[in-house]
């Protein structure tokens, strides 16, 4: 059966990177299904994605890795091979449940792109959501006085589930800056506006207030910075001055969501090179 790899690195920008590249996946008899690449000017920076199959099943990603280092070092190159096996993903929610309920449809519908494993929430409001959808629910409740604990609980679930992505689908405690440093480039986050934006409990009002005529959404990732990771995707909708804070609440919502599913996928499949508070997407 055929084999599927991805590769995926940045470099310093030099002659002969995608050459030594292809001829690498050439001389291990391999066929190159997808490629793009991104030459940052700006930083002096090359980012590559490659996809490629093999006929044979002789062929690993430790294998590979150890013989791509020579090149690796000769370019300077921070690279990655993926065998195209689902990340496993733990989602984290509170009490609104419209984002896990759009990453539970796109899982079982089979184009999340990862696989989702557990179901962690501070509340028991969306208990029977994850269980219709025979996931595992654990209710990890935090309050001042217990989230250092609360916190060492989530990081047993993931070593538990084996988890290579946890997913903020509105789930509204923040991460210690310890956490976040642990999870750097594995947690993705959705925010219910553009970054920079309206703040606080009250978003849509505030933006009610203040006649806004677009209402996004952004997927980044987790940092110690509140609300200013590296942005993998937003999302945006035109409204005018007939929506209330309700409606402008449920066109919210429904940006929330695609952008943080996108987000999610596109992190999955290996799409999104994180190079330091920047991303760069190969959507």
């Amino acid at each position: 059966m055929p084999q599927t790899f991805t590769l995926t690195l940045n470099c310093p920008q030099r002659p002969g990177i995608v050459r030594a590249v292809s001829s690498f996946i050439f001389s291990r008899s391999c066929d190159i299904i997808e490629h793009q690449q991104f030459d940052d000017t700006m930083g002096s920076s090359f980012y590559l994605r490659t996809k490629f199959t093999h006929s044979a099943e002789d062929l690993s990603t430790p294998g590979l890795t150890d013989e791509f280092a020579e090149i690796a070092d000769e370019f300077g190159m921070t690279f990655r091979f993926d065998d195209g096996r689902p990340p496993r993903v733990i989602v984290m929610v509170s009490k609104m449940g419209h984002c896990l309920n759009d990453l539970i449809f796109r899982w079982r519908a089979g184009t999340l792109g990862g696989e989702i494993v557990a179901v962690v929430s501070n509340h028991e409001t969306q208990r029977r959501m994850a269980e219709a959808a025979d996931l595992p629910f654990i209710h990890v409740p935090v309050t001042p006085g217990t989230k250092p604990e609360a916190e060492a609980r989530l990081l047993s679930l993931i070593d538990e589930y084996n988890a290579d992505l946890v997913v903020l689908a509105r789930y509204m405690q923040v991460l210690s800056d310890e956490t976040c440093q642990l999870l750097r480039g594995r947690a993705i986050n959705i925010h219910h506006s553009f970054l920079p934006g309206f703040k606080g409990a009250k978003p849509y009002h505030q933006a009610y207030d203040r006649g806004v005529k677009l209402v996004g959404a952004t997927a980044h990732y987790v940092t110690p910075d509140l609300d200013e990771g590296p942005i993998i995707e937003q999302e945006v909708i035109r409204i005018d001055h007939s929506y209330d804070p309700s409606r402008l609440a449920t066109v919210g919502q429904d940006a929330e969501a695609l952008a943080l599913s996108r987000a999610v996928r596109w992190h999955c499949e290996n799409r999104v090179l994180l190079h330091d508070n920047r991303t760069v997407v190969f959507a």
